[in-house]
């Protein structure tokens, strides 16, 4: 159950556990009771150093990560001493309850987001270590659409609550100490934000879930993950968040090239057709009604200026362009170490990962990311088809989650999911070499 509770509590993204006051007011989500949970649970094991010795000596991937946990909490502690008042950072004002620019300098931020980056990682190990015991691939199909359904519910029950004028129904659940944006519009258009902050935060989970979705649709033909995908896609579009329309067009690359691969190879499957089928229909509807009221799009013409082609120009497209900027002035200033984990933010998460983690540490960070990129690779005709589909539906919500964070996160903590896919898939390709070994 702690599997599963894991991966559904990335449903309730402003839910807080507690607030620690000694941490700057810091609010630690539910996600991170159940890695903490998991981890406790598997050191308490009486074999666990036999399982740790199985994960480190057959995961190389896991001395990469746990040199990276290290590097983070000894640069959160160093490099804010050590590079004091040389560069400009950007944290969160106590008083004012905004981002302010300020010369570096120890933060609270440096305990919190390390303590949650390095709990991640060891959620990671901790995962590694029970997936190698046995088969729990199962419970990690099983957490993932929990997670997908629940998030899904929640956007769509807050879709239809703003949309009738009964307001704000969510906002119990949002404990966090976050600045909290969910009665914002766009354009004349409601923004979505389920459970989460704001409509950016629950854009991205979706693109997340969505990712996955799709990808298990594709290689099992299940119905449940086909209208998932499509209510997803349908949330994604109306949460008026440009995190949701760029992160879109960067995945539908990459399908637009599988299904020319198939037209190629004369080999168009079922879903394929479907899917231009519904975009043809859709154009041709578009076009009709353009035709026979020419007016009816200036809402969505409007939307589309204001959240992709205007941004740009927008005060909040200035004041993100100048985070990153400033980030990466002081990657420079610091001589390529850092400013430490948590001592900053930007607006895109690879400048957070260099501004924050330094060359040493984003060179860590990419290799992970190389890994998770990777998936099973050769070894992925060894697996059984379900076990297959669901590593690489993983594997490909960690993905999408990663570029919907290079569009806008801020943080160098590339999240509790990132971790897990990790752990999924460099766990099934030491299980599938195990099935070769003994073959």
């Amino acid at each position: 159950m702690l599997i599963i509770g894991l991966i559904v509590s990335q449903a309730f993204g402003a839910t807080a556990v507690m607030t620690l006051t000694f941490l700057g007011g810091s609010s630690p989500l539910i996600y991170t009771m159940f890695a903490a949970l998991l981890v406790t649970a598997v050191a308490a094991r009486r074999r666990i150093w036999l399982d740790l010795g199985v994960v480190f000596g057959s995961i190389r991937p896991v001395w990469i990560l746990t040199s990276l946990m290290v590097y983070a909490i000894i640069g959160s502690w160093l490099f804010p001493r050590f590079f004091a008042g040389q560069t400009a950072v950007f944290v969160q004002s106590k008083t004012r309850g905004i981002v302010i620019e300020v010369s570096l300098a120890p933060v609270s931020g440096n305990i919190s987001q390390t303590g949650y980056f390095v709990l991640g990682g060891l959620a990671a190990i901790a995962l590694c270590a029970l997936l190698l015991h046995s088969d729990r691939i199962d419970q990690v199909r099983r957490g993932f659409f929990l997670w997908c359904g629940l998030h899904t519910g929640m956007g769509v029950f807050d879709f239809i609550s703003k949309t009738v004028g009964a307001g704000d129904l969510l906002a119990p659940i949002r404990t966090a100490n976050y600045a909290i944006i969910s009665n914002a519009t766009e354009a004349g258009f409601v923004r979505i934000t389920g459970p989460f902050s704001e409509a950016s935060s629950f854009a991205s989970v979706s693109l997340a879930c969505l990712a996955f979705c799709y990808s298990y649709w594709r290689r099992t033909k299940s119905p449940l993950a086909k209208w998932l995908s499509a209510i997803l896609l349908f949330l994604s579009i109306l949460s008026t968040s440009s995190t949701a329309y760029v992160g879109l067009i960067l995945l539908c690359i990459p399908v637009a090239l599988s299904m020319l691969a198939s037209v190629l190879r004369g080999k168009v499957e079922g879903e394929e057709i479907l899917i231009m089928a519904l975009m043809v229909l859709g154009g041709t509807a578009m076009l009709g009604i353009s035709l026979y009221k020419a007016e009816a799009f200036d809402p969505f013409v409007r939307l589309i200026n204001s959240t992709i082609i205007n941004k740009a120009d927008s005060a909040s497209g200035h004041e993100r362009t100048y985070w990153n900027v400033k980030s990466l002035q002081s990657f420079l200033d610091t001589s390529g170490l850092g400013v430490g984990f948590g001592s900053s933010r930007a607006s895109s998460w690879p400048i957070a990962v260099l501004s924050q983690l330094g060359l040493f540490g984003s060179l860590m960070m990419g290799g992970l990311l190389c890994v998770l990129a990777r998936g099973l690779g050769a070894v992925r005709k060894w697996v059984d088809p379900e076990t297959d589909a669901v590593v690489a539906s993983v594997r490909n919500a960690a993905l999408a989650s990663t570029i919907a964070m290079s569009v806008s996160g801020g943080s160098a903590d590339p999240g509790i999911l990132f971790f897990i896919a990790l752990a999924v898939v460099c766990a099934t390709r030491v299980s599938a070499r195990r099935g070769i070994a003994a073959i």
